[in-house]
């Protein structure tokens, strides 16, 4: 075919129109986007030493359950991942998410169709024949106002805060893993201590009864002791019930019918990872969450740029070229070509509003995201302010819980034998016995609320203490 076929004047000026749309393609509406100002802390007013904050959510996390130094723990926390439902939901979010990327960019890109057909016709003066026809053709709507451009940058923006959804709901189960089987051990350190007091107990009401016996004590010591070790045996059948319904979590949790999973007892590990002076603020911005509020930010920013497109016209170039014929022999033959070429506009004169009232839902949704984005941040740092202060109020906790437990267990011993020597009555016993049961107790719970709570200021400062390497993350 001869070049001065294809530029006809009138086809000449359809090319000249498609070059000065894509001469202005890509001049996008809508305001560029700016990541919100947040409130300026350099440091934590409950951890000297850290230095200013500054945005490292892409910091390699790590297993930061190693921290705890308990085998059972590292091999439960490996499986959540792999296993847990709800991680699982958030994996084909982001699979759906990074998909619809996928689409938003191919429609930066031309569409090419190809259609092929054959039919017969006849009637009472024609005499029946074939047509048969084969036709290729091309559409392109160029982005003018850059609609499509920002349709790809929300989407991608979306995928991202997709990307750090999943990371929210992993580091969120391996959390509720970690609290509830520490919590775990902690009942069967309990139990231990229960079954301990109740042998303890049982001697107690033995001496009492042999007392009574020999006429040297009271019946009421004995339905004392008797109280006693009742209550103590009830309190054991609780940690049991405890014990139970914080397996059956654990079983959920990686993914597993609580009927089929059994966690044996086991040594309970107290270790407490100490909080590194030197730990850097800009820990705190790898949390996911922020990271997610963040990219829905831009996502909306993006959405007000597509809304104030549709004050602009839409262009829209279409091309095909087909033969037809009437014998299949002669389909592909010069004479039974055809083609055509368009260029066509679009312009929305009148909707009573409708495009302002989309472009100011637009921005209020902008507004609301960047308001969630800072509030985000502001609860983020209160975490981290409350567990910091929890961690260093604990720790002075346990120390005096331990003391008063060592002075509980001696007065506990002291008045059992003065109970012996019959200076004392059993309800002095019973006093000094609860109390130091008390204190036992006490300190337990104490040691393993500051396992917890190093669990949760983990996951406040984002998955760990360990600053890894950058990561870059891209989209497909």
């Amino acid at each position: 075919m001869h070049l001065k076929k294809i530029f006809h004047p009138a086809r000449s000026r359809i090319f000249t129109a498609v070059v000065l749309a894509l001469s202005i393609s890509g001049c996008a509406v809508g305001p560029d986007y700016q990541r919100p100002a947040t409130p300026d802390v350099s440091t934590f007013k409950e951890a000297e030493g850290w230095v200013p904050a500054a945005p490292a959510d892409a910091l390699e996390r790590g297993p930061w359950w190693l921290l705890f130094g308990d085998p059972w723990l590292a091999q439960l926390a490996a499986r959540v991942e792999v296993s847990n439902q709800n991680v699982a939901q958030a994996v084909a979010a982001y699979v759906q998410a990074r998909a619809l990327v996928r689409e938003q960019r191919a429609s930066l890109f031309p569409s090419v169709t190809l259609d092929g057909g054959t039919s017969r016709s006849g009637g009472n003066s024609v005499s029946p024949g074939n047509k048969y026809q084969l036709s290729m053709g091309g559409s392109w709507e160029p982005d003018v106002w850059g609609r499509l451009g920002r349709a790809v940058d929300s989407a991608s923006a979306s995928a991202q805060a997709s990307a750090a959804d999943l990371a929210s709901a992993r580091l969120s189960a391996q959390g509720e893993l970690a609290i509830n089987y520490l919590s775990l051990r902690q009942t069967d350190a309990q139990k231990a201590l229960l079954t301990s007091t109740i042998t303890g107990y049982q001697r107690s009401l033995e001496i009492t009864q042999n007392r009574y016996s020999a006429g040297i004590a009271a019946k009421t010591d004995v339905l004392q002791a008797q109280t006693q070790l009742a209550n103590a045996q009830a309190d054991d059948a609780g940690l049991v019930r405890q014990r139970a319904q914080l397996e059956h979590a654990i079983a959920v949790l990686i993914g597993q019918a609580p009927g089929n999973f059994t966690l044996p007892p086991a040594a309970w590990s107290a270790a407490v990872p100490d909080v590194p002076v030197g730990v850097p603020s800009t820990l705190l911005q790898r949390r996911p969450d922020i990271a997610a509020a963040e990219r829905r930010v831009a996502a909306a920013n993006e959405q007000i740029g597509i809304a104030k497109s549709a004050y602009y016209p839409s262009f829209s170039l279409s091309a095909s070229y087909g033969m037809g014929a009437s014998q299949l022999a002669n389909l592909f033959s010069a004479s039974s070509s055809l083609w055509s070429i368009g260029l066509s506009a679009a312009q929305t004169l009148f909707n009573a509003g409708a495009t302002s009232a989309r472009v100011e839902g637009s921005e209020a949704a902008y507004a609301q995201a960047v308001a969630h984005y800072r509030q985000t941040v502001l609860t983020a740092f209160q975490d981290v302010e409350d567990q910091l202060a929890a961690t260093r109020v604990l720790l002075t906790q346990q120390d005096l819980r331990r003391q008063a437990s060592e002075a509980a267990d001696q007065v506990e011993q002291q008045v059992l034998n003065r109970y012996r020597s019959g200076q004392v009555s059993f309800t002095d016993v019973i006093t000094a016995q609860a109390t130091a049961l008390s204190a036992r107790r006490a300190l337990v719970q104490a040691m393993a609320d500051r396992q917890t709570t190093a669990v949760a200021l983990i996951q406040s400062l984002g998955g760990g203490w360990q600053a890894g390497e950058r990561e870059t993350a891209t989209l497909p």
